[in-house]
């Protein structure tokens, strides 16, 4: 009796300290972090000691994929470090303490070491190597404060697979020796590491179709090697979109909670390319003033009314026309004397919400002090909203719009800019031909497919127009906005002097520096940059396919944009340019067939007269 009642005993011992699932994920993932510092440390050695090139290569290339293992848990809870980690080669301004800070970590040694190594860059390479070290014992030292929950696990894993499809097969994380698809393996072992876990003793009605689909990816990964033939487009509708529903229905099934916070990608997104993926008021700084569509009706209104310019002649839509995708085809829009030229291109406003910062020169951060921006300055619209208020306030059909939007408030500042900004928000939707496409809802031709993926491989565009936003807003956290600086040039044919975010940072980084913009719906967005100094797509593709302003020549040491020649063919040109083409949203090609289709109505009628 006495045997039976200690082994009671030792049972509910052993019961009370059973391992939960996401600390087994952590003690992994600690393990993991153990074999990569060893991985640099041997990397390190061979340098130290003179080692082939090929050898030390070949060790960078282990260490590299070995992050890959710990990537997953290490960008969700340790987002700074491993920026530290695997940012980019790029360095970066402190807006706070004004100093520049030099990039670090696997980018930068990863232009240490290849294509080429010279041992005269060994000191170099030695410290960046040093500094890699320290970050990974931080690394180490801070997930022993993971405070990791399963909830947490599965929103990572998800991630994890987004951040494969924006970030890992685009080459954004390995620029220049190109291994992201042997790395996109790694990941999606790591993934499926995670998952096992949680399938001991259980059973889950799709675990068998999830770890098919997982099995499925490495095969494919192992089988195409090449990262400029490789089919993204391919491999994400098949594998990667198949794999984050999959994860996302065995947690419903584990009756694993969702993260309960509000965000840019919605934590109820199945794939990347859900309809209604991405949440406009997360981009938002007013979490108590939720858009509403009282504040976007009246929002419309305003933005076509003249009122709020200093001399009631223009309104927002005289240089946003919806036709245009909110563009006004111009290459720089008309001052309001009639006469000049403001600075720079009139951007879309389309899908505009989904981003961090916004004008080129990112200088406000919310759509509310955007709409300010443009109202008061003087060659714009040179107009007050102190002023605009007063004399909103004396048109009744206004006093009672505002109460509906603002049934405790008033008619003030805040108001108007908030409900512009509410009307704005409301054009940023996705319903375009390649939405369709990625939710198996429609079919790409030869030339749109074989487009897009070289968008997102050997052209480059997707590294700074990240998937699926095709903005500089990045992901799979979507919580900043990048600018880049390109040499783009002038109509004369050098380079443009505007200087961009260097004006307001005076940052030398900063030096014709541009935000990233969308590309959805760019054919109706012509001309092109910041300057308008391209009335066509090819002319684009072109300044890219040279390598941007130092490859044409012109003295920009701060380019981020790579300037080795991307050699497309005059096919390749045409099938980027039929993929950006689905890029256009349907309410626009509606409008445009409406519009053909009035324009032959009209000359019937004068044909007949």
């Amino acid at each position: 009796m006495k045997k039976i009642y200690c082994l009671l005993l030792l049972v509910l011992f052993i019961g009370c300290h059973k391992k939960s699932k996401h600390q087994e994920v952590n003690e992994l993932f600690q393990s993991d972090i153990t074999l990569l510092i060893e991985k640099v440390a041997k990397l390190k050695y061979s340098v130290q000691s003179d080692s082939t090139e090929t050898q030390i290569q070949r060790q960078f290339l282990e260490a590299h994929q070995s992050y890959k293992k710990v990537e997953m848990i290490s960008e969700y809870y340790s987002p700074a470090v491993s920026k530290s980690i695997n940012g980019p080669a790029i360095p970066e301004f402190e807006e706070n303490d004004k100093v520049t800070v030099p990039p670090e970590g696997f980018q930068v040694i990863e232009e240490l070491v290849f294509p080429k190594y010279n041992k005269e860059s060994k000191q170099e390479l030695l410290q960046e190597l040093g500094v890699l070290s320290a970050n990974l014992i931080r690394l180490e030292k801070v997930s022993n404060s993971n405070e990791l929950t399963d909830a947490h696990v599965f929103d990572a894993m998800r991630l994890e697979v987004y951040r494969i499809i924006s970030l890992g097969i685009t080459g954004f994380d390995s620029p220049v020796v190109l291994n992201s698809l042997p790395e996109a393996l790694v990941s999606l072992e790591a993934i499926e590491k995670y998952y096992q876990l949680y399938l001991e003793n259980k059973s889950i009605s799709n675990s068998k179709q999830v770890l098919g689909i997982l099995e499925k990816g490495k095969k494919y990964l192992k089988e195409n090697t090449n990262f400029n033939a490789f089919d993204r487009a391919y491999f994400i509708k098949e594998i990667l979109n198949p794999l984050s529903k999959g994860l996302y229905k065995t947690q419903s099934e584990l009756g694993i909670p969702l993260m309960k916070e509000q965000r840019g990608l919605k934590v109820t997104a199945q794939i990347l390319f859900d309809k209604d993926a991405f949440d406009p008021e997360a981009f938002s700084g007013f979490a108590d003033y939720q858009t509403t569509p009282e504040k976007i009706a009246l929002g419309k209104k305003l933005f076509n009314d003249p009122i709020l310019s200093g001399n009631n002649t223009r309104s927002c839509a005289s240089c946003h026309h919806a036709e245009k995708a909110f563009t006004d085809g111009l290459e720089r829009a008309v001052a309001l004397d009639g006469k000049s030229m403001i600075q720079r291109n009139t951007p879309t406003l389309t899908n505009i919400a989904f981003q961090r910062v916004f004008f080129a020169d990112s200088r406000v951060s919310y759509l509310e002090d955007q709409a300010v921006a443009v109202i008061k300055n003087e060659n714009e619209m040179h107009g007050s909203l102190e002023k605009s208020a007063l004399a909103i306030q004396k048109k009744q059909d206004y006093v009672n719009d505002f109460k509906k939007a603002f049934p405790k408030g008033g008619i003030n500042e805040f108001a108007i800019k908030n409900v512009l900004a509410s009307y704005i928000r409301s054009l940023s939707h996705y319903d375009s031909k390649f939405d369709a496409y990625m939710q198996n809802g429609a079919t790409f031709t030869e030339n749109e497919k074989a487009g897009f993926n070289l968008f997102a491989g050997k052209a480059k565009c997707a590294t700074c127009h990240f998937i699926p936003l095709t903005n500089g807003t990045v992901p799979p956290n979507f919580d900043r906005s990048e600018s880049e600086i390109l040499g783009t040039p002038n109509k004369a044919k050098k380079l443009d002097g505007d200087l961009g975010k260097f004006v307001i940072t005076q940052a030398a980084i900063h030096k014709y520096s541009f935000k990233t913009p969308t590309i959805r719906n760019i054919e109706l967005t012509a001309p092109y940059m910041h300057n308008g100094v391209y009335t066509t797509l090819e002319e684009v593709i072109d300044f890219y396919d040279q390598g941007g302003g130092r490859g044409l020549g012109f003295d920009v040491p701060n380019q981020t944009l790579p300037e080795d020649k991307l050699n497309l063919s005059d096919q390749e040109k045409k099938q980027l340019i039929a993929f950006m083409k689905t890029l256009t949203d349907s309410r626009y090609l509606e409008n445009r067939v409406k519009r053909i289709e009035d324009r032959s109505k009209s000359k019937e009628v004068r044909v007949k007269k």
